[in-house]
């Protein structure tokens, strides 16, 4: 890939916690005072690099990213000033949003329109103005936005393609914010990342846009923490035969995620996403299967997560493993979005559009192409994404 390459990045939750990281960790590359620990694929050639990624976005917050950085306190102050000056130079547009969906999201810095095809017809607007006044090879657009609650995936707008063109002319309440930028982005050609558990492009109608389009899509719900931990460690309990009794997870934090999940609707969407995982790799039902999210406010970014693991072994014998994982939420996250922007990127280049199975590496909920189970042993899963990446290089 032409170093001189430009790669847009439009981002839904301009402002948060992870995209600040994310977009920090990048200019600091570009001058130099950051390297590529904690990126997954930096080994890999053939890519874009991370230097060529340009960012913008939306958020309901409308300050710069430098403010946003000094809010969030994720970053060190030493951080704070390389990054500063690129920071400033990037403030969110306004977004498009629901109370509906999600409650517990505020902001002034919002678009004054109200039918869904004009939203639409303003999403887009944006993304093209993007491209063209940055002068963009590619460009991706990935959701970074507060978690919404689930619609009713059964109804017909969300079925099919023709289904979800019905719904945005009837203004049918089923189609979210999220499905909003999904959609605007498969008909602008960009390819799309949903990050987040909300239902976006991950819904029969936009994956079949997507497929028709050729546009390729991934997600959902980055897989980081807590749950990348049960997807290393589950699939070496059924090799060795210990039998999982129970598993009890739970979560402390104080960011702006951990208030989004403080609502009960939304916190529901992510933990189907986090609790799915478990069952599927052990091929059995663990019926202590708790999962629980906390917001904390003193914590900020510096998420804890805890699991307690009770096992049975051979003759009976009871034992119990404990882990507890405390890092920041936003320092894990940033380079999966990274990665993803330049696989997806790839997925285009090669004319690979519709669900990327290969990326369920980085989701907790990996989407797929005719809604079968997906694989989430993480050994596997990686496997699978090495396999695809030597394939286009061959």
């Amino acid at each position: 890939m032409e170093e001189s390459a430009r790669t847009g990045v439009a981002i839904v939750g301009l402002g948060g916690a992870v995209a600040t990281t994310a977009v920090a960790g990048v200019e600091m590359m570009k001058l130099g005072s950051a390297g590529t620990d904690g990126l997954p694929l930096a080994d890999v050639g053939g890519l874009v690099p991370y230097t060529s990624l340009v960012f913008a976005g939306w958020d309901v917050e409308g300050d710069d990213l430098a403010k946003a950085a000094q809010v969030h306190r994720v970053l060190d102050d030493r951080q704070i000033t390389a990054a500063g000056q690129a920071l400033a130079g990037i403030a969110p547009w306004p977004a498009v949003a629901d109370p509906e969906y999600c409650r517990n999201a505020r902001g002034t810095n919002l678009v004054a329109v109200e039918g869904l095809r004009d939203r639409v017809a303003h999403i887009a607007d944006d993304l093209r103005r993007f491209r063209e006044e940055q002068e963009l090879d590619a460009l991706v657009v990935v959701n970074l936005a507060s978690t919404e609650r689930w619609p009713d995936l059964t109804l017909p707008a969300l079925a099919s393609a023709d289904g979800f063109e019905k719904a945005l002319d009837a203004e049918d309440d089923a189609i979210s914010p999220g499905m909003l930028y999904a959609y605007a982005a498969i008909t602008e050609g960009c390819p799309y990342v949903n990050f987040t558990p909300s239902a976006a492009a991950d819904v029969p109608g936009l994956l079949e846009l997507a497929e028709q389009r050729g546009v390729p899509v991934a997600g959902k719900d980055g897989k980081t923490g807590q749950t990348m931990m049960k997807t290393v460690l589950a699939p070496a309990f059924r090799s060795r035969a210990l039998t999982v009794d129970g598993w009890y997870s739970t979560n402390i934090l104080g960011n702006r995620d951990g208030e989004i999940l403080d609502d009960p609707d939304s916190l529901s969407s992510k933990v189907a996403t986090k609790g799915s995982v478990l069952d599927d790799i052990l091929g059995y039902e663990v019926g202590d299967h708790v999962v629980r999210i906390d917001y904390y406010r003193p914590r900020g970014d510096e998420k804890e997560a805890w699991d307690n693991i009770d096992l049975t072994g051979f003759l009976g014998q009871r034992m119990q493993i404990k882990v507890d994982f405390m890092a920041r939420d936003s320092v894990l996250a940033a380079p999966l979005v990274l990665e993803l922007v330049r696989l997806t990127v790839e997925a285009q280049r090669r004319g690979e559009g519709g669900a990327q199975e290969q990326l369920g590496y980085f989701f907790k909920a990996p989407t797929t192409r005719d809604g079968r189970r997906p694989e989430h042993a993480l050994h596997v899963q990686e496997r699978v994404l090495r396999e695809w990446i030597a394939a286009g290089a061959a």
